[in-house]
């Protein structure tokens, strides 16, 4: 690593991905954004752009790492993005279009959103995973609005999450407990759990990017207990539902 402060380096990625053509803003992300990263924490850039977008012309600023094509993670709102080393730092990089990003906005006021698989995220995101961002993340580069939490999605996003995790826990019932599948069983009470904790904070009007620590700001960390005493009897994994749905009441 150099000995760039860490103010120096962050103007050095927010140049270079504010020169970049159609990019109309940029932005911290993640831990750094929050003030609860440690020094080892990666840096998390958003870059915003209107119109088209062509990552070549990230690839070509020659930092090392793989930059995806648009759509990449997946086609939805998280459209893509890179995984860099800068100066030893590691950097993470998301493409956001501004055009779907404004869509996501206006929807999320009327109290509209949708679900989406991710990578790496158990129980999926929000569409409203973009706003969040734009209410959370520091702008670096242009200018970005910074919304609130809609009243009207502290009404539907509760219902929605709370409605997954009721049918996770259902199936699980009908289709694990009675087979004496502790794995499967397993995935659906975490699953459930994290349904349960975006259906939390949404109900608080607290905003989620991650799943990182959303257990914990939900008061949901004993779903560890239940996990751990899983057993591979239909007797025991029933009671394993049981006790979910009660932690999950009490949460609620």
């Amino acid at each position: 690593m150099t000995g760039t402060t860490d103010n120096a380096f962050l103007d050095l990625l927010a140049d270079r991905l504010a020169a970049l053509p159609t990019v109309r803003a940029v932005t911290l992300g993640g831990s750094r954004a929050q003030g609860t990263h440690t020094p080892d924490s990666d840096w998390d850039l958003g870059v915003y752009y209107r119109g088209a977008f062509d990552p070549d012309t990230l690839r070509a600023v020659g930092w090392e790492g793989e930059v995806s094509d648009l759509g990449a993670w997946g086609g939805g709102v998280f459209n893509g993005g890179a995984w860099l080393t800068v100066e030893g730092r590691r950097v993470d990089v998301h493409y956001r279009d501004l055009d779907v990003v404004e869509h996501e906005l206006a929807e999320a006021e009327r109290g509209r959103f949708r679900w989406e698989p991710l990578m790496f995220h158990l129980a999926g995101i929000p569409s409203y995973l973009l706003v969040a961002e734009l209410a959370l993340n520091r702008v670096l580069r242009g200018s970005l609005p910074r919304p609130g939490f809609p009243p009207e999605l502290r009404t539907t996003a509760p219902r929605e999450w709370r409605g997954r995790a009721a049918l996770t826990l259902q199936y699980a019932r009908a289709a694990y407990a009675p087979r004496g599948q502790t794995t499967e069983m397993a995935g659906a009470v975490a699953t459930a759990a994290l349904q349960t904790a975006h259906a939390v904070l949404a109900a608080r009007g607290e905003w989620v990017t991650n799943e990182k620590r959303l257990l914990e700001r939900a008061g949901l960390r004993g779903t560890d207990t239940i996990v751990a005493g899983l057993r591979p009897e239909p007797e025991a994994l029933a009671k394993a539902v049981d006790a979910a749905e009660e932690l999950f009441t009490t949460a609620w």
